[in-house]
């Protein structure tokens, strides 16, 4: 059931609102939304029309624009996803200089917005590798002196019931008083339990599951010959198997591979709709997963809306560049119940 909306949140880096949608859920309003990417503030807005979004660079955006929308409203909830590519090339990270790839400074921007908007509470996500980056660091010792207290932690989100492993680090802070990361539960959700029951591609009325991956005669046998419920390329006979698979030590396990019944999926990446990405064949059925299926296994609710007039690999980015929105409501819930405490 979803709560009556009565704490006010702001999302930085929204993508299409997987994080928003959990949030809505735990009691928050989003007042306002920020998101470059056309497409991803396309699907914003199907699903969250009571959201303003800002549609442009953060770096380009003032602190007046967001106050604007708050209208004198407290801001309860910070929250936000910056974009993670550019710290896999992180060179010299330091607060006091220029940060020389314009994709790491994105972080620096959250927390622009968190000394100026001075919100009760904030929550960011992103990947574990952020951790260890002396940029980040700087980043949690200057919210530590304005008060916030950050508590930071990798978790998986299969442990707050998402059908997905999936690590990711968290971060949440609040000017109230100590607050932690939530905990995750023992609910386990499978891949049977998320998408088992669904019509076929050819049966259903939901544009996003009649779009399916065409592959080559070739790769059809491949696929045919994958044993089901798991089975990958490794399974095959010889004569199946790609040159560039037969080389020891190289990282191609999943590739072509099977997702398992009774397991959690692999994690959900913007290749989700491609085979030879990941282990992102059905079970059972001889092709990749659908849009449908792969939102659903990264936990957006079965009608949540997508452009489908985008092509197919743009759609796979949405969906795997989402924050599974089982994992925001988790978080943001336990934002709601330290708010709840400390706001009587």
């Amino acid at each position: 059931m979803v709560m009556k909306k009565k704490y006010n949140s702001v999302d930085l880096f929204a993508g299409c609102g997987g994080l928003t949608e959990g949030m809505s859920d735990a009691g928050f309003h989003t007042k306002v939304a920020v998101e470059l990417e056309l497409d991803a503030a396309r699907a914003y807005k199907l699903n969250h029309p009571d959201a303003v979004v800002i549609q442009k660079d953060i770096r380009k955006i003032s602190i007046e624009e967001i106050k604007n929308e708050l209208n004198g409203e407290p801001l309860h909830l910070l929250a936000g996803c910056p974009p993670c590519q550019g710290f896999s090339s992180v060179r010299r990270l330091n607060k006091k200089e220029s940060v020389q790839d314009d994709r790491n400074d994105l972080v620096l921007e959250y927390f622009r917005m968190v000394k100026a908007l001075r919100p009760l509470t904030i929550m960011m996500e992103n990947v574990p590798g952020l951790k260890d980056y002396s940029l980040f660091q700087d980043i949690v010792k200057e919210l530590n002196v304005l008060g916030y207290a950050p508590k930071v932690k990798v978790v998986n989100v299969k442990d707050f019931g998402v059908p997905q492993s999936r690590r990711r680090l968290v971060m949440v802070g609040s000017l109230l008083g100590d607050i932690e990361i939530a905990k995750g539960s023992s609910e386990k959700v499978t891949v049977r339990d998320t998408i088992f029951n669904m019509e076929t591609p050819e049966q259903t009325s939901d544009p996003m599951h009649k779009i399916v991956a065409k592959h080559t005669l070739k790769v059809m046998e491949r696929i045919k010959l994958t044993p089901k419920n798991g089975g990958s390329w490794k399974d095959l006979p010889k004569k199946y198997v790609l040159e560039c698979h037969k080389n020891e030590n190289v990282g191609f396990n999943d590739v072509y591979g099977r997702l398992r019944w009774d397991d959690h999926s692999t994690t959900i990446t913007g290749g989700c709709l491609n085979p030879s990405k990941g282990r992102f064949l059905h079970p059972e059925q001889d092709r990749a997963l659908t849009p449908r299926e792969a939102a659903l296994l990264q936990s957006f609710p079965p009608d949540y809306q997508f452009p489908t007039d985008m092509p197919k690999q743009a759609l796979a980015l949405l969906i795997g560049n989402a924050l599974p929105p089982k994992f925001s409501f988790a978080q943001s819930q336990n934002i709601a119940s330290h708010l709840d405490e400390h706001l009587k």
